[in-house]
C-alpha cells in the first residue's frame, strides 16, 4: 500500500490495475474494449476515459463472453479483498462466490427451497411449463454470511440459550444455511438486452426470497451516459449501479462528451443512482 494513501484508493488503483493489464484497452484500430465500435460518441468517451487511467495497452479484442466472465472474477476478487477491511463496520464471516451455477443461490438461507422446486420441476414437465423459468436467478458475484455459534454469540454477554431464538439464521446452532449479503450482477458494457436482463435478476431476487432482501448491486463499465440510464434510472429492484471509473467517465463526458450525456450522468449521480466502484465496499456494510 502507498504511504499517505487510503486503503479504498489504493484497492481502487489494484482493481483499475487487473483491468488493464487483461480486459480493458483498445484494439489495434483504437477502439477501446468497452466503446460500441459503431457508436462515434461512445468511442470517443471510451478513449478519453483510458487516457485518464493511464491506459496505453493495444491488444486483439476479447470476445465479448470471455471479457465478461474475467470482469466477474475481477469484480470478486475485488470485493474479496475489501469487505472484510471493513468488519468494524460490518462483522461477519463472509464468502465469495464468483461465476456460480444457476442453482447456487439454492445454497443460500433465502433461496434454498429453490432446489426443490427445481427437482420438483425436473420431475413434471407440465409443473415446469406452468411456473416457467422465472425462478432461477445466477448471480455473477455472490456474498454470503455464515451463521455464527452461540460462543461468538454469547461472547461479551448469554444473548441466547436453548429454549429462545429457535428459529433465527444466524445461528449456526439452528442449522441454517449462509445468508446471502449481497447479489452482484456484473455487466462489462449494456445493451438493451442485457439491461433488461439485469432488471429481470433483481425482480426475482425480490420476488423469490424467503427472509431478508439481500443487496442487489450492478457493476459496470459502460461509458455511455444514455446506456448506463437503462439501468440506473428507476427505483424498486436495484440499489444501485456502480462504474468501474466514475470520476474518469464524469471528466471524460464533460471532455469531449454532448451537453444532454453531461446533464443525464449528472442526474444519475445527484438522484443516488449512479456511484463509483470505491464506494461499493463502503455500501455493502449498511
Amino acid at each position: 500500500m502507498n504511504v499517505g494513501v487510503s486503503f479504498l484508493t489504493d484497492a481502487r488503483a489494484a482493481f483499475h490495475a487487473a483491468l488493464l493489464e487483461s480486459i480493458l484497452y483498445a484494439n489495434a484500430d483504437g477502439v477501446p474494449t468497452i466503446a460500441d465500435g459503431s457508436s462515434k460518441t461512445s468511442v470517443r468517451i471510451s478513449l478519453d476515459l483510458l487516457h485518464r487511467l493511464g491506459s496505453k495497452l493495444v491488444n486483439e479484442r476479447l470476445a465479448g463472453q470471455m471479457a465478461g466472465s474475467k470482469f466477474e472474477v475481477i469484480v470478486g476478487e475485488y470485493l474479496e479483498a475489501t469487505l472484510p477491511r471493513l468488519s468494524h463496520l460490518r462483522p461477519g464471516r463472509f464468502i465469495f462466490t464468483k461465476g456460480s451455477s444457476r442453482l447456487a443461490i439454492a445454497d443460500s438461507d433465502q433461496y434454498q427451497h429453490l432446489s426443490s422446486l427445481s427437482a420438483a420441476m425436473e420431475a413434471s414437465p407440465e409443473l415446469a411449463v406452468a411456473i416457467g423459468m422465472d425462478y432461477l436467478i445466477k448471480p455473477d458475484v455472490m456474498i454470503l454470511r455464515k451463521p455464527e455459534p452461540d460462543e461468538f454469540i454469547n461472547s461479551g454477554e448469554q444473548i441466547v440459550d436453548e429454549t429462545s431464538a429457535t428459529l433465527t439464521s444466524m445461528r449456526s446452532s439452528n442449522g441454517g444455511l449462509p445468508m446471502l449479503h449481497a447479489s452482484v450482477s456484473c455487466k462489462w458494457t449494456i445493451r438493451s438486452d442485457r439491461a433488461q436482463n439485469a432488471r429481470s435478476e433483481a425482480l426475482n431476487l425480490i420476488r423469490n426470497r424467503k427472509g431478508r432482501l439481500p443487496h442487489i448491486v450492478i457493476v459496470t463499465g459502460e461509458p455511455t451516459p444514455g446506456r448506463l440510464a437503462s439501468l440506473a434510472f428507476g427505483t424498486g429492484d436495484i440499489d444501485c449501479v456502480y462504474h468501474i471509473a466514475l470520476p474518469e467517465l464524469k471528466a471524460a463526458v464533460a471532455a469531449v462528451g454532448s451537453d444532454d450525456a453531461k446533464e443525464m450522468l449528472d442526474t444519475m449521480i445527484e438522484g443516488r443512482r449512479l456511484r463509483d466502484i470505491a464506494d461499493l465496499p463502503l455500501d455493502l456494510t449498511a
